[in-house]
């Protein structure tokens, strides 16, 4: 199967950020992602990505709900403690109305369960992509009066 990802984005500016604990999950989202000429990065915790999330990145995370340690929940309300805009995919290999809600509460735009559609998770990161609103963690800048 051929995977499109139309509108073709800037490439060089935006990485998608991936963080699954299961390591073959990683991989196969890298490959996916790798194949429509997107960059990727890969984290196996929750942890080792928000130490690893540059302050100026621009992109998305493709992430699991449920991990070892920090959950993807655990994580979204990190990210938003922090002020950070990046955009969350949320995945699950179960689905169930808890976890949805729960992910989309704390703001993901978008939840798969697993395994997910290949060309709906793409079509969902070309949207995320498509508008630079979306797609960065751009801090808002406080105003000092």
């Amino acid at each position: 199967m051929t995977h499109c990802l139309l509108p073709l984005v800037k490439i060089e500016t935006h990485k998608i950020y991936i963080v699954d604990d299961d390591s073959s999950v990683r991989r196969a989202l890298g490959r996916l992602i790798r194949s429509v000429g997107l960059n990727s990065e890969a984290f196996a915790s929750g942890d080792l990505f928000l130490a690893g999330l540059p302050e100026d990145a621009q992109g998305c995370v493709v992430m699991d709900i449920r991990m070892p340690g920090l959950t993807g929940h655990d994580v979204q309300q990190r990210l938003r403690q922090r002020g950070e805009k990046i955009p969350v995919i949320a995945l699950s290999a179960q689905d169930d109305d808890e976890a949805r809600n729960r992910a989309r509460e704390l703001g993901a735009v978008a939840f798969f369960r697993k395994p997910v559609d290949d060309q709906a998770l793409l079509d969902s990161i070309n949207w995320l992509l498509s508008a630079p609103e979306r797609s960065s963690t751009r801090r808002p800048q406080l105003r000092h009066e």
